[in-house]
């Protein structure tokens, strides 16, 4: 290997795959100038450019681009080899138990598959959790593992990887003046009542998710609140309120009595993998790298 480092060619490939420094260190968890350098490194063991970085725009050069092709196999295949070896010294057997939030979307189901894949004594069984209590159910210990939205501030709980970074979405009945905008921008979320998340939800959560301000300070009225994401999608198709959803979820719940309108000046919306501080099993650990890879 002429002293190449594993973390140089998982970095190359993640910055040839984004082609933008601040968003492959974001995939890493590590800075800008910490990716600037493995790639430097990994350039300077090589003897060559791999990569050519102007003010503006990142690309491959030739050499690049046939060194991310060769790579990309061997480098799984090495990844699989080793959790193949982590589970078994890990013993990940048995069933994990996920938790969602909504519908489960093509790429996490994408990553379940590669999971139970990679590791065939282990089985995954999927369950809906409501969205008015996002982290009830694992502490109750009815699931191992949820992915819910973000934030989470919960002491007792560890955030693992996260993804599925998108622009939020409102969801309005066809009859809502929302309806026949390209965009709605966030101050014009006062002029429409939102559909909430109930309790037990924790506020600083609810808040998130429903704000209850415009970013200058201009109330945001609530309608109601629900229980489950269908039932706040069906008060949004009577035209009994608004309600601000995840992309994901706007696509998985396409409906023709309602609209999904795309918001602007709102933090995008965030999923994450979350799971008992107390509880990490193999089963959990082993999927959150899955999830990660992704």
């Amino acid at each position: 290997m002429g002293g190449l480092e594993v973390r140089e060619l998982e970095c190359f490939l993640v910055l040839a795959e984004e082609l933008h420094f601040g968003r492959a260190g974001e995939r890493l968890y590590v800075s800008q100038s910490r990716v600037s350098q493995l790639l430097r490194s990994l350039e300077n063991r090589l003897g060559a450019r791999l990569i050519d970085r102007t003010n503006r725009r990142v690309r491959l050069t030739a050499l690049g681009e046939r060194f991310r092709a060769e790579l990309r196999p061997a480098y799984d295949g090495l990844k699989d080899v080793v959790e193949r070896t982590r589970a078994e010294a890990r013993g990940v057997q048995g069933v994990l138990r996920l938790g969602f939030q909504g519908q489960v979307s093509e790429p996490v189901m994408a990553r379940i598959d590669a999971f139970e894949s990679r590791f065939p004594g282990c089985a995954t069984e999927i369950s809906e959790i409501p969205l008015s209590d996002p982290f009830g159910a694992l502490r109750r210990g009815e699931v191992d593992a949820a992915i819910v939205l973000l934030p989470v501030q919960e002491p007792d709980l560890v955030v693992g990887p996260t993804f599925s970074r998108q622009q939020p979405n409102i969801a309005v009945s066809l009859r809502h003046r929302f309806a026949a905008l390209d965009s709605v921008s966030a101050e014009e979320l006062a002029e429409s009542e939102l559909i909430a998340p109930a309790e037990p939800a924790p506020p600083y959560w609810r808040d998130a998710q429903t704000p209850p301000r415009t970013p200058s300070g201009r109330p945001i009225p609530r309608a109601s609140t629900i229980t489950t994401l269908q039932e706040g999608i069906t008060r949004a198709a009577a035209n009994r309120g608004a309600m601000l959803l995840c992309r994901p979820c706007a696509i998985s719940h396409g409906r023709r009595d309602i609209a999904f309108v795309p918001v602007t000046g709102l933090p995008d919306s965030v999923l994450g993998l979350v799971w008992p501080r107390a509880a990490a099993t193999a089963r959990v650990l082993a999927f959150a790298d899955v999830l990660a890879d992704a």
